[in-house]
């Protein structure tokens, strides 16, 4: 039993080819789209978790929380993280990462 190089000179018809390169492209296209699912369903966690966290977080403790903003955090009331969380919720959810809702230096 041998094994076929690809120098032995196979011939590839040009619609053969034509289906090699469109599966290709769609099989990359495919794996493209699975990793920013996997980053969108990374990036729901965060603020789920974090929404919890400020539920459960005691009203009357007046701790600031530190809230992410950007590259940077920020300390917050708590009142004022969940307003802030919420307003971010609504920004992403209605134009996701289309435009740059944060200020990088």
């Amino acid at each position: 039993m041998s094994l076929v190089d690809e120098g032995d000179g196979v011939e590839v018809a040009w619609e053969d080819q034509q289906r090699i390169n469109t599966f290709s492209k769609l099989n990359n296209r495919l794996s493209d789209i699975q990793d920013l699912l996997k980053a969108k369903q990374e990036e729901k966690e965060y603020y789920d978790d974090l929404s919890t966290e400020l539920e459960l977080a005691d009203e009357d403790d007046n701790q600031p929380i530190l809230y992410k903003m950007g590259e940077a955090f920020f300390y917050l009331d708590l009142k004022a993280a969940r307003r802030q969380l919420k307003a971010d919720m609504r920004r992403y959810a209605k134009f996701g990462k289309q435009i740059n809702l944060e200020t990088n230096p």
